[in-house]
């Protein structure tokens, strides 16, 4: 059981659909806290880093001119083995063969309004988390204690 984080993006359809604070109440639900939580405007030099690996794929321009296209919630998450928990309460990137009671499959019709973001390992979401909360000082929760309690 590891304790990790994970980046999730609450996507331009969630937030001009006012789905954000039921797509943030599921995280919690499952058990994942919020360390980071920014309600920002992602410009195209931030849009082009997070999506870099997509770079030169047809695709590519578009995904940016959607996240550019009007605010989005960026949240930083911690738990017991995050990336894979957010991932299923996410569910499949089209939300047409996401499991029922998943975001995706609750919320969204096409895999390019899919409503939310969240890193597909360790690895990616220490390098997505870089990007959207750069040079921020973000809490942990110490396990410890039940409660759980800020350091």
């Amino acid at each position: 059981m590891a304790l990790e984080r994970t980046l999730i993006l609450i996507k331009p359809d969630a937030m001009q659909r006012g789905l954000a604070g039921e797509i943030l109440a599921r995280f919690e639900r499952r058990g994942l806290r919020m360390v980071g939580l920014r309600l920002l405007k992602v410009d195209r030099d931030m849009a082009r880093q997070h999506y870099g690996e997509h770079e030169g794929k047809p695709f590519f321009n578009g995904l940016v001119k959607y996240i550019t296209s009007s605010p989005i919630i960026a949240g930083v998450l911690e738990g017991t083995n995050a990336v894979a928990a957010a991932r299923q309460i996410m569910g499949a990137t089209r939300p047409t063969e996401a499991a029922p009671g998943t975001i995706r499959a609750d919320f969204g019709l096409e895999v390019g309004r899919n409503l939310v973001h969240g890193s597909d390992s360790t690895a990616s979401a220490r390098r997505e988390i870089a990007i959207f909360f750069a040079g921020e000082r973000l809490p942990t929760w110490k396990r410890d204690v039940d409660p759980w309690v800020f350091e």
